[in-house]
């Protein structure tokens, strides 16, 4: 079970004695940020890697518990208003100071991004104004009571009003405006291939261990392996099941495992009455769009074998999912249960629906966006399959993918989703799509479900936490009941390191920074020699 802490006060210990700065640090990644600007695509991938470069005012942690960041304190004044106290000293990477104007620049910036495939507006709309009060410290208020405003303030990363103003992705992807507070600044981006760093001697939290950090994006699982085993990089993530006991072997290596705070789904086209992507079986039109039937979301979701699918496919890396959040996350409902795989009830269910002989679907998806991706989504197909509904399997990079799917060109498509409070995929994935709220932004499908909207509503303005944790959970049984996005499983996160010289902190959250490494204590920052 995944254990988030709820708040932590004290900051993490960033900087280490002079004597262990001077190494340089090599990141073999399977996914590299899709932008240099912070606020172009809400995805996990991207904010942990460009948290190297910007900071939040509060960060959620590796562990998912809030931390002070450029913000040293923050208090609800009034139901509806949050004061926030900054850090004093904290410099942009050109020397120019943070102030409380540059985080109204940046409040008002994000809705501002075009053509974002996924924004950070769900974090922003709810703040209705901000005041100055003083040189370190303003106002946030909202419409409405908004007790979630730190846990959304810890998504943003602020930006400044002088540097930053009329700047577009494409200033921020050349470097001329990849300026942040962090403790590494921008070098070189190449998108798709690699991001190079350099630590930020003038960092207000105190210099890091590395002195450059070069992060090289190697899709194939096979790459990356290769990759550490030469000593070619130092750590790369996301260790393919297959080869995870053997380099586990290895003595030269070192693996960091952590349960994963992170869902694998599969999104159904539940609202359109014609759906692209679906036929009868020999291929004919179908008066009807089967996918708006519940009976026949429930009978998909019944057809997946959960359990077989972390045994077989993840060796078993990973556990059923009942819920879009691991268990123990603020929010996830503690009494649901992964549905059980019950094929002969889920015939019956097509056959109710009128679907006794099945159907054909195409079910689309990535491959290499995250572990065992495509094999997973094969998987499915097959169990599908089983029960009359032929499925087939079409895969694209996912940066490709998401936008397709955002255009509503699938039926039904696999992706995953990382949380560390069952509000983010509520609020992103099932809420229905209001752009004026931020509400659905993610919402590729454009479901709509008013009973998920009134609970996840009520949790939104409820300042008791255990209160607001049950409303979030009702919402999450509704949405889970009605099947139109279907949870597989909850996967976990490897990484592989040369032990000779680095160490790395595991996490839920899966990210890669290079301030989640550290020197290999006593040993020399030698790379081992190539295996076999």
């Amino acid at each position: 079970m995944i254990t988030f802490k709820r708040l932590a006060t004290a900051g993490i210990v960033l900087s280490l004695a002079p004597a262990a700065l001077a190494q340089d640090l090599r990141m073999g990644v399977a996914l590299m940020t899709t932008s240099m600007d912070p606020h172009w695509h809400n995805l996990g991938s991207n904010n942990g890697l460009l948290q190297q470069v910007y900071e939040p005012l509060i960060l959620e942690d590796h562990t998912g518990a809030l931390q002070p960041r450029l913000a040293t304190a923050w208090r609800a004044v009034d139901d509806t208003t949050w004061e926030i106290t900054l850090r004093e000293g904290v410099r942009f990477q050109d020397g120019t100071p943070f102030t409380p104007e540059d985080v109204a620049f940046t409040l008002a910036r994000v809705p501002q991004v075009q053509g974002s495939p996924g924004p950070f507006t769900a974090q922003t709309r709810p703040i209705t104004g901000v005041e100055v009060t003083g040189p370190l410290t303003l106002r946030l208020r909202t419409a409405a009571p908004h007790p979630l405003l730190p846990r959304d303030l810890s998504y943003v990363m602020m930006l400044s009003r002088h540097l930053h103003a009329g700047k577009t992705p494409e200033d921020f992807n050349a470097g001329t405006a990849a300026i942040g507070t962090g403790p590494y600044r921008f070098s070189s981006y190449a998108p798709g291939e690699a991001l190079t760093l350099a630590r930020f001697d003038g960092y207000w939290g105190g210099p890091q261990p590395w002195t450059r950090v070069t992060i090289r994006q190697l899709r194939q699982d096979s790459a990356r392996v290769a990759a550490v085993l030469s000593g070619d990089v130092d750590v790369i993530d996301r260790v393919p099941l297959q080869d995870l006991e053997r380099l586990r072997r290895d003595r030269r290596l070192a693996i960091a495992s952590a349960p994963a705070a992170e869902t694998y789904y599969l999104f159904l086209d539940a609202v359109r009455e014609a759906t692209p992507f679906v036929t009868a079986r020999d291929g004919g039109a179908l008066p009807v769009n089967p996918l708006r039937d519940p009976k026949v979301r429930q009978a998909l979701s019944m057809a997946i074998n959960r359990d077989g699918i972390v045994e077989r496919v993840m060796d078993g890396s990973g556990t059923p999912a009942g819920q879009l959040v691991a268990p123990g996350v603020d929010g996830a409902a503690p009494d649901l249960r992964p549905l059980p795989y019950d094929p002969a009830t889920a015939r019956r269910l097509l056959a109710e629906a009128g679907y006794p002989e099945g159907f054909a679907i195409t079910l689309h998806g990535s491959a290499g966006f995250v572990v065992n991706d495509d094999r997973v989504l094969q998987s499915v197909a097959q169990m599908l399959s089983r029960i009359g509904v032929l499925a087939r399997v079409e895969t694209f990079p996912a940066n490709v993918l998401l936008p397709r799917a955002g255009n509503r060109e699938f039926s039904a498509f696999f992706s995953s989703w990382i949380a560390s409070t069952a509000v983010n995929p509520l609020r992103a994935l099932v809420a229905t799509r209001d752009a004026a709220r931020g509400m659905g932004p993610a919402n590729r499908q454009h479901y709509s479900n008013p009973a998920v909207d009134t609970a996840l509503g009520t949790a939104l303005v409820t300042l008791d936490d255990t209160a607001r944790n049950a409303q979030l959970g009702q919402a999450m049984r509704l949405a889970i009941a009605d099947a139109a996005i279907i949870p597989v499983i909850h996967p976990a996160n490897n990484w592989a390191t040369v032990a000779a010289r680095v160490t790395y902190t595991a996490n839920p959250l899966g990210r890669n920074q290079a301030m989640l490494a550290r020197p290999a204590e006593g040993k020399a920052p030698t790379s081992p020699s190539p295996g076999p």
